[in-house]
């Protein structure tokens, strides 16, 4: 989706960098903030499904784009993170009221997230784009509830979810046991424990032939001793 920023007046943008700024630095209690340096106008999030629900233990992905005649016009918002819910269509668009008719200028992006996340708990099946998430919500929840739980455990939770990382975070990764580099010290130290005990073989087989003769020639010299 191609930027908004050089359609927005340099007063709403400034705006706009503000309020992102105040959600980086302060953002809503489960929610993570990922700004972009590069186009402010598209917001990415993490959301934490809330306790309670079928969505708990996962973390879903979402966006907002600002298009060219936000603030006027209420942002557009997606999940990327694949979820079962009556007002979250197949391609990831979300139908709520505050992105449409209840929408206000001075509500701001904060209130946006927040609303998004109570969704999840509280899911509005009079507007449903998901017709079957809609209709087992009102005619056989605990149906719903398993199928909601369900993608959860597939696509939100553990490293299916694709929950944005900043870096460093998260386990590092390991190096594998065949690292050429541990296999290449592996045979250093094997081709120098072999040369040292290639060594004392030989010197010890050097001791063991002197020691021999010096035995000869004493026996030797013995036998010359006697004849006189």
């Amino acid at each position: 989706m191609n930027s908004n920023v050089e359609n927005l007046p340099p007063q709403v943008l400034r705006l706009v960098y503000k309020e992102v700024s105040a959600l980086a630095a302060d953002p809503p209690e489960g929610i993570k903030i990922y700004p972009s340096e590069e186009d402010i106008t598209e917001l990415h999030t993490a959301i934490e499904g809330p306790e309670g629900t079928p969505y708990a233990g996962g973390v879903f992905r979402m966006r907002l784009v600002l298009g060219k005649d936000f603030p006027a016009v209420p942002p557009r918002g997606y999940f990327l993170t694949k979820i079962f819910h009556p007002n979250v269509g197949h391609k990831g668009e979300i139908c709520v009221n505050v992105l449409k008719r209840d929408w206000k200028a001075e509500l701001g992006l904060r209130h946006v997230l927040l609303t998004i996340k109570c969704l999840l708990i509280h899911p509005n099946p009079e507007s449903a784009l998901n017709e079957e998430a809609g209709r087992l919500l009102l005619e056989d929840y605990a149906e719903y509830a398993s199928r909601a739980h369900l993608l959860t455990e597939i696509h939100a939770m553990g490293g299916s979810s694709g929950a944005l990382q900043e870096p460093g975070d998260g386990p590092q990764p390991k190096k594998h046991a065949g690292d050429p580099s541990k296999r290449a010290i592996a045979a250093g130290t094997a081709t120098i424990a072999g040369a040292t005990g290639s060594n004392s073989s030989t010197t010890s087989g050097t001791s063991s032939s002197n020691s021999t003769v010096a035995a000869k020639k004493k026996t030797d010299k013995k036998r010359a001793l006697r004849r006189l």
